[in-house]
């Protein structure tokens, strides 16, 4: 019997899914059947502590606040400044600047924690310069795809805060087991970008130009502020000096502070980013 009722609630949730109702609703509406079906305790009310109690943790406050740093970042001129950093270090590598979705990627994915903002963020300077340059474009638009999901991956993942107030698990310690899956994952996609192109050798357009090591430096220049804002999100957590909401209070006020000295953070970008974050939270 318990069988029989577990297969309809799963055919239910199914059937709701597929009618277009909101995700959340749905399950909520198959876990208050459920319960009616498994529990004598009254399922108001023991729906109604859940939620609150779960609603309420101080750490999912994290949760907005990365979705703005990734609002706020978008409006910059990082993805230009990372293109920059990033391309003449690519030259030489089969795929070339291919390789910046996936390592532009993997870079802001340690910042945001957001796949999303990630591919925005990234696919707003890579595809219309790789279009520019005559690079595949199911090549660029799938590197671009496939490293995107590295937000939910590599720290701090918005996903693994969710998951840790879920099983009340460190977050700091989540943190801490996500970096090298992610770099592995980052290592295979671009181990894949290789491999295609080496086998197509002529889909790929030839550089422009080979740059000296001394202009791949100064190039670097550009990748300053990302890397400080990696340094000042996850260097906080790891060390011990905040926790994961603290820490993305910290990275708002970086991305603002970057915002600023780029000229970007004018009143009506500042309440775009306000408006996109509480759209998308």
């Amino acid at each position: 019997m318990d069988l029989f009722i577990t297969t309809l609630l799963i055919v239910f949730l199914f059937l709701l899914l597929g009618s277009g109702v909101w995700i959340g609703l749905a399950l909520a509406g198959v876990a208050w059947i459920g319960m009616e079906f498994f529990t004598s305790r009254p399922v108001g009310d023991a729906m109604a502590v859940t939620i609150w109690g779960t609603a309420s943790s101080w750490t999912l406050t994290a949760l907005p606040l990365f979705i703005w740093m990734g609002e706020i970042l978008f409006r910059t001129r990082l993805s230009e400044d990372m293109f920059s950093g990033l391309a003449p270090w690519m030259e030489k590598l089969p795929g070339r600047l291919l390789h910046t979705n996936i390592i532009g990627c993997a870079i802001f994915a340690a910042v945001s924690g957001s796949s999303a903002a990630t591919c925005a963020t990234i696919g707003k300077m890579t595809l219309p310069e790789l279009a520019k340059r005559g690079y595949p474009e199911h090549m660029t638009i799938g590197t671009l795809a496939g490293a995107g999901t590295l937000g939910l991956l590599i720290p701090p993942s918005i996903i693994m805060i969710v998951y840790g107030v879920t099983a009340n698990v460190s977050i700091a310690q989540l943190f801490v087991a996500g970096v090298l899956p992610g770099i592995m994952l980052a290592a295979l996609f671009m181990g894949y970008t290789v491999v295609w192109s080496l086998l197509n050798p002529g889909r790929i357009p030839a550089p422009d130009r080979i740059s000296t090591f001394r202009e791949k430096l100064w190039a670097s220049r550009h990748l300053i502020p990302v890397v400080a804002l990696i340094a000042l999100v996850l260097g906080s957590i790891y060390l011990g000096f905040a926790t994961a909401t603290e820490a993305a209070a910290f990275g708002v006020v970086g991305a603002l502070i970057i915002a600023g000295l780029q000229g970007s953070l004018t009143r009506v970008e500042f309440k775009s980013s306000l408006m996109g974050a509480t759209r998308l939270y």
